[in-house]
């Protein structure tokens, strides 16, 4: 059977499993890994040939850049510092701590004298790549607080990019192609800074070209240009691709997107990025089960224990130690949340993608992808299916997610008696005919009458509404506070400190609402 044969077969696979894990109330992620390792297990058919090329051609600007097109610039911005120091000492210390742990494990374990430090910095740099993406949806669906979401969501982004970074410089080392420490340091700023700027030159030509295109194809077939262009320049230019492509993404989702002439055409494409995603994730982890040895993986089940250990304990020391310098200043978080970010920092696709593009000469290869793979299997499961129970313990979503609910229905009856009362003036414009607002009048009622049943029904706690319906106003009012301040700053009604040490007084309340849930 050929490779073009068994990738059908494993989309045909792949879409089943997202549709039964829907049904089941099953992240999906949790339930492509387990077909994955059952396919490879009973050997019914033949791993597709993949070279590393493809690997990072393909597969990583797809989910590299559908994750930045979501993320917005100006909620990145107002946690900029605390962001930076997930992704670029926090990387290289969850890469260190886990490296630490792993080599004397090896050899106490298994007896692998072989794991050595370079070989032990390259597993570090493949597990440091956080994927939230089960864990957003848990977040999304339960109501956590929207700055919680933010960090993970932008900490994940751009951490991949610095664990990239920091694994293609492990395998140059191990190649014998990396100088000194410090010939390394220049190289890593080198690779990341001019990688970002090859991507915000392809994304900044992008963006313009998006505001002027009235058709989606046209946009969507943009987009994949700028994705996979701004990777393959970057690569070429012998800097990092996965940082241009970050760049890229965030250009093309916020100055892009904010200059489409119609909506429909935003919807669209995020729809086809969307869907690139979902079928990247589903052949990696399918993929995933034909390359792994499951004879070595129980052989090696202690090391691998110590390394998924190792890795929690990583991202503890990271998480934490975060918390603890930014505790005293404005960007602080909630301790509740560190053990939230520590929990849901699961491991994913892209580990696996690094891991698969390792070259088939190269020795404890395969001690390697089977340490990567037990890894990123404990952490979906034991992580992934405990991550609600853990949110509702620390009291990170409560009662007052029942409000979502009462508010969607709120918002579709002010709307459509919205749309009713333009029917009227239609009709007495004579923009309408009788016939035809008397038949969009019945549509609209209809639909009226069952969202206020809806309503009706909705059993809901008083305490929780009173309690997010003043959140909401309060940050309403400070963000009309805050342009008001502007405005006033603007007229020349305040003098420059008088401005600024406002602004930071309405920021600082604007965060503790954020860090409340509002």
């Amino acid at each position: 059977m050929g490779n073009e044969s068994v990738v059908l077969i494993l989309f045909v696979i792949a879409s089943t499993v997202a549709v039964l894990a829907k049904r089941i109330h099953l992240p999906y992620t949790i339930a492509l890994m387990a077909v994955g390792l059952a396919l490879g297990a009973a050997q019914l058919l033949h791993a597709p040939k993949i070279s590393q090329e493809m690997l990072y051609a393909i597969f990583l600007p797809g989910l590299i850049f559908e994750a930045a097109i979501h993320l917005r610039t100006s909620d990145m911005a107002k946690d900029f510092w605390l962001i930076a120091v997930f992704v670029i000492p926090g990387v290289i210390i969850s890469t260190v701590v886990t490296a630490a742990v792993l080599v004397p494990a090896s050899v106490w374990f298994a007896g692998i004298d072989a794991f050595t430090w370079p070989l032990a910095i390259l597993f570090g740099a493949a597990v440091a790549a956080t994927d939230p993406v089960s864990v957003i949806s848990i977040f999304k669906e339960l109501g956590a607080p929207r700055r919680l979401r933010l960090l993970i969501e932008s900490e994940s982004l751009l951490n991949d990019g610095t664990s990239i970074v920091v694994f293609v410089l492990a395998m140059q080392f191990l190649h014998g192609d990396l100088g000194t420490p410090q010939q390394a340091l220049v190289d890593f700023f080198r690779i990341v800074g001019f990688g970002l700027l090859v991507g915000v030159m392809v994304g900044l030509l992008a963006a313009m070209l998006m505001r002027h295109l009235d058709d989606a194809m046209v946009t969507i077939t943009v987009t994949t240009v700028a994705a996979y262009g701004s990777f393959l320049i970057a690569d070429k230019f012998g800097v990092s691709g996965v940082m241009s492509t970050v760049a890229t993404g965030l250009i093309c989702g916020n100055k892009g997107f904010q200059g489409v002439l119609f909506p429909s055409i935003r919807i669209t494409t995020e729809a086809f990025w969307e869907y690139i995603a979902f079928a990247l994730n589903s052949l990696i982890f399918l993929l995933m089960g034909f390359a792994i040895n499951l004879k070595m993986l129980w052989e090696l089940w202690p090391v691998v224990l110590i390394a998924y250990v190792s890795v929690l304990l990583a991202r503890l020391i990271v998480v934490s130690s975060t918390w603890a310098v930014f505790y005293p200043t404005r960007l602080h978080f909630p301790f509740r949340w560190s053990l939230a970010m520590e929990w849901g920092g699961l491991r994913g696709a892209l580990s696996m993608v690094l891991v698969l593009s390792l070259p088939d000469s190269m020795a404890m290869k395969d001690v390697v992808v089977t340490l990567v793979f037990g890894v990123v299997l404990l952490s979906i499961f034991v992580q992934g299916l405990t991550m609600t129970p853990l949110l509702k313990m620390l009291g990170i979503i409560s009662k007052r997610t029942q409000v979502f609910g009462y508010e969607e229905l709120k918002a579709r009856i002010s709307l459509l008696e919205d749309a009713l009362d333009d029917l009227d003036r239609a009709e007495k414009r004579r923009m309408l005919s009788k016939s035809s607002a008397e038949n969009l009048k019945e549509e609209y009622q209809k639909q009226l009458d069952e969202a206020k049943a809806d309503l009706d029904a909705l059993d809901i706690d008083r305490d929780a509404l009173v309690e997010e319906e003043t959140m909401r106003f309060r940050r309403r009012e400070i963000m009309a506070q805050k342009a008001n301040l502007l405005e006033l700053y603007q007229n020349g009604a305040l003098n420059p400190d008088a401005y600024h040490h406002l602004k930071s007084d309405l920021d600082t309340r604007l965060l503790e609402l954020e860090n409340m849930g509002a």
